[in-house]
């Protein structure tokens, strides 16, 4: 069963939610940086056209490798916590997090998007974010 939260509910939720979305993009930019540093050493590494090659350390390669896996799991649990406390984590940046919800006897989700102070709008399952709504519950800007 799908917990449902109050927009209340929500906006207690999400300062935790932004600490641990900040965590997890800077965790992916740290990674894509890995990831181009590798590519680069690896390409110094082939042959040029003297058959010559950068003198690296094949098991610098490994080590590194082993940090990027490392990181893709951490990625994974992190993501898997933004289930493990009932809402989804749509977009990485900017953050877009969904709260299940429900509004007028209708499934809805509550949504907040990085840069807003507190989740003040709400959109159904079918409009996606397109389609947002303010929340009865928000009140005026």
């Amino acid at each position: 069963m799908t917990k449902h939260f109050t927009l209340t509910e929500a906006n207690r939720l999400l300062p935790e939610l932004q600490r641990d979305l900040k965590e997890l993009q800077e965790l992916a930019r740290e990674m894509e940086r890995q990831m181009r540093e590798l590519k680069l050493r690896k390409a110094k590494q082939q042959p040029s056209v003297s058959g010559q090659s950068a003198d690296l350390e094949p098991d610098s390669f490994f080590e590194q490798e082993g940090r990027i896996e490392f990181m893709q799991l951490e990625a994974e649990m992190k993501v898997a916590n933004f289930a493990r406390k009932g809402v989804m984590l749509k977009m990485l940046d900017p953050g877009l997090i969904d709260f299940p919800s429900e509004l007028n006897g209708q499934e809805v989700l509550i949504c907040w998007k990085e840069g807003e102070e507190a989740a003040t709008h709400y959109h159904s399952w079918r409009d996606g974010y397109a389609g947002r709504q303010r929340h009865p519950e928000a009140g005026e800007d």
